[in-house]
């Protein structure tokens, strides 16, 4: 296969490029994006909603509960099988029914007359989601040049940071002028028009596996154990996804009871700690920009100083926080410390994709970042709330945010380990060539 990359930009010696023209790329990067921050409003709306549902249904707090832990598993259910599906027919094309199914869905919830209805509906906007955050990341990291990726993943995961914030606001403020359901239908429309839009980014064709391999490989069967011998095969994948899921316990614990931190040792009410708690996650959000660009940076000499860089950042996060729940700190030097760990907590979400999938076999980018989605969701986002709750119910809430960080050690010492097998996995990889796809003005001509 021949290479084709565009020299829009300064290349290095590997042949670091665009694979795309500049424009192109940051068109894919643009739409990708705002599909991720509609993503997530659409995810965490009904956040914002559960006061009214409660009053209007008589649920319990389980039921809840239940409308948005239905997402996360049918994500991390899906993730793999929707991935692989993208990354051998297009990525593209697949994204657009994502969008498009979550987009309907969400909406579809306006119409739910009880809670069964209700709960349907939002797992079907996880069947729509599922896969997505996968297949965009593999989308960005080859179209931009790999000098690029930390930087451009962290940006584009901080999308879900704004977007959980944007839907709990906007759900609340619709909710208050219009009624609950008008707040499902407001935040699905923009995603139809953006999964139509979606259709003019460029792909990238898809990769063989192996040519040595490819009467083995035309079954169904044979096709998904070659594929999982291959990423199994990739100790650095292994243990990035081992270490990000540890990070991101510690990130999912914050998040989900710093409200309820600031509300019974601040005294703040639930509306002034919503507000003080989505500067933390707004922190994030720049975090894993700020952090992935620093990244990219001091990698640049030797790639796996990246991997020595995340541990440093986990043991320094472990030790604001210990600072910050199990020192003496108070009132708003204790809130300033919080706000100083929920900056660099996320130090890990744009870099451990970007990590992640330089090892990757670039026919597999999609199912190997779905690997990753899948550590993260199960063994992360899954754990920190009820971990975190089940040591409040034991020792206190203080005392449960001041033991949870001490898993960024366990983060720190995956990344190490990963450290030793990075440039190796690297050069397994770097000398596959990558194709760019018609575009899409060319693509409808030669169907017509």
């Amino acid at each position: 296969m021949d290479l084709h990359l565009h020299d829009d930009g300064p290349r290095d010696a590997r042949g670091d490029a665009y694979l795309v023209t500049r424009p192109q790329a940051w068109f894919a990067f643009a739409m990708t994006f705002a599909l991720m921050l509609f993503d997530y409003i659409d995810r965490q709306v009904i956040v914002s909603l559960f006061p009214h549902l409660k009053a209007e249904w008589n649920l319990s707090d389980k039921q809840l509960g239940g409308l948005v832990s239905i997402i996360s598993i049918v994500v991390a259910v899906g993730g793999i099988p929707v991935a692989l599906v993208a990354d051998r027919l297009s990525r593209v094309r697949s994204v657009f029914v994502m969008a498009a199914t979550w987009s309907v869905a969400t909406i579809s919830c306006m119409f739910a007359g009880s809670y069964a209805q209700l709960f349907v509906a939002r797992a079907m906007v996880g069947a729509g989601e599922t896969g997505y955050g996968s297949v965009g990341a593999a989308l960005i990291a080859s179209l931009f040049p790999r000098r690029l990726r930390s930087a451009l993943l962290g940006a584009f995961f901080a999308a879900a940071s704004v977007g959980s914030v944007l839907g709990v606001l906007l759900g609340g403020l619709i909710a208050a002028r219009y009624g609950w359901k008008a707040a499902f239908g407001v935040v699905g429309i923009p995603g139809l028009v953006l999964a139509l839009m979606y259709l003019f980014v460029r792909d990238y064709k898809t990769v063989p596996l192996d040519a040595t391999r490819s009467r083995a490989t035309q079954s169904s069967a044979s096709l998904v154990a070659h594929i999982a011998g291959t990423l199994l095969r990739t100790r650095t994948l292994l243990w990035v996804c081992a270490g990000a899921a540890m990070q991101l316990i510690v990130v999912s614990a914050l998040w989900s009871w710093l409200p309820s931190f600031l509300n019974r040792y601040h005294g703040m009410t639930p509306e002034q700690a919503s507000r003080q708690a989505a500067i933390v996650v707004l922190l994030g959000a720049v975090g894993s920009c700020v952090w992935g660009i620093a990244v990219d940076r001091l990698g640049r000499r030797r790639a796996r100083h990246k991997l020595v860089v995340l541990a440093a950042l986990c043991i320094a996060t472990l030790i604001v926080f210990a600072l910050a729940f199990g020192g003496a700190a108070a009132g708003s030097a204790q809130f300033g410390l919080i706000a100083l760990g929920g900056f660099m907590m996320t130090c890990t979400v744009g870099a451990v994709a970007a990590i992640a999938l330089d090892v990757i076999h670039p026919g597999l980018r999609s199912a190997g970042a779905a690997v990753l989605s899948l550590f993260q969701n199960l063994l992360g986002l899954a754990v920190g709330p009820l971990l975190a709750g089940a040591l409040s119910d034991l020792w206190g809430l203080q005392q449960a945010l001041a033991v949870i960080p001490a898993f960024g050690l366990l983060a720190a010492l995956a990344f190490l380990a990963a450290a030793r097998s990075y440039e190796g996995d690297m050069r397994r990889v770097e000398d596959i060539r990558l194709d760019a796809a018609p575009a899409p003005s060319a693509a409808v001509a030669a169907a017509a």
